[in-house]
C-alpha cells in the first residue's frame, strides 16, 4: 500500500474540528506565550527559566494535546473506525501527530518572541526543538492509547508536566542521591545542554552527541507507540 497524503490531510482536518471544538484543550496552547511574557517583564531571563517554558510547551501542547486527541478518538469509538480503515499504520499515526506538532512549533515560536530569547543559533535550537516535538508527541499518543478517557487523559499526563517541566530542579540533588544522575540524559536536561553549547558559540559539532540523544529518545518513543497501537488493532 502506498503513502496517501490525502489520507493523511483528512485525519489532520478531523483533529482541527475535534481540536477547535474542545475549548478546555485548546485553550492550553495559550499558557506558555502568557509564562513567557511575564518572565520576559522581570528582567534578564536566564537559560533555565526560558527552557523550562519550552519544556512546559512540550509537555502540554505535544503530550497533553495529543494524548487528548487520541482519548476522545477512543471515547467516541473513532479510532477503531480508522484501524479498520484503508489507512495504514503510518497514515494514522502520522496525521494525528501533524496537528499537534504544528501547534507545538507555533507556541514555541510564539513563546521565543513573548520570552524575548535570541539564540546564538537558530538552526541548531529548531532542530532541537523539532526532535524534542517528535518525542513529546510519541509519548502524548502513547498515553493516549493507555487512556479509557478524556478525563483519564487529563490525570496520566499530570505527572508527564511535572516531571518533564520542572524535573530539571531535582539535578543539583545528583551528587548527594546519584541514581538521579539519569535525569542528565533525560531529552528536556539535554535541550537546556543544547541551549547552552549553543550560547557558548557552539555549532553542530559541539551539539551533535545531545541531539542524537533527543533523537534516540523519540525514536524509541515512537517504536513503542507503533508497537502499542498494532497491538490495540489486535485487541
Amino acid at each position: 500500500m502506498t503513502f496517501s497524503w490525502r489520507r493523511v490531510n483528512a485525519i489532520l482536518v478531523k483533529d482541527y474540528k475535534d481540536f477547535s471544538r474542545n475549548l478546555a484543550v485548546s485553550i492550553i496552547i495559550f499558557m506558555p506565550p502568557v509564562m513567557a511574557a511575564l518572565f520576559s517583564r522581570i528582567g534578564t531571563v536566564s537559560i533555565e527559566a526560558h527552557y523550562m517554558v519550552f519544556n512546559m510547551a512540550f509537555a502540554l501542547v505535544a503530550t497533553y494535546v495529543q494524548c487528548s486527541l487520541i482519548a476522545e478518538e477512543k471515547d467516541k469509538n473513532t479510532l477503531r473506525g480508522l484501524m479498520i480503515s484503508p489507512a495504514s499504520t503510518l497514515e494514522i499515526l502520522g496525521g494525528k501527530s501533524l496537528l499537534t506538532f504544528l501547534l507545538t512549533m507555533l507556541v514555541l515560536i510564539l513563546s521565543v518572541f513573548f520570552g524575548d530569547y535570541r539564540p546564538q543559533n537558530v538552526l541548531i535550537i529548531g532542530v532541537a526543538f523539532a526532535f524534542s516535538a517528535f518525542f513529546y508527541i510519541g509519548m502524548g499518543t502513547l498515553l493516549g492509547l493507555f487512556a479509557k478517557s478524556v478525563m483519564e487523559a487529563n490525570v496520566i499526563v499530570l505527572p508527564v508536566l511535572l516531571f518533564f517541566s520542572m524535573g530539571t530542579f531535582a539535578l543539583p540533588f545528583a551528587e548527594k542521591y546519584p541514581v538521579l544522575k539519569v535525569l542528565e540524559y533525560f531529552p528536556n536536561v539535554q535541550l537546556i545542554e543544547i541551549a547552552a553549547k549553543v550560547e557558548a558559540g557552539g555549532g553542530f559539532g559541539d551539539t551533535f552527541l545531545p541531539l542524537g540523544i533527543i533523537l534516540a529518545w523519540a525514536i524509541a518513543m515512537f517504536g513503542l507507540t507503533v508497537v502499542v497501537y498494532r497491538k490495540r488493532m489486535v485487541d
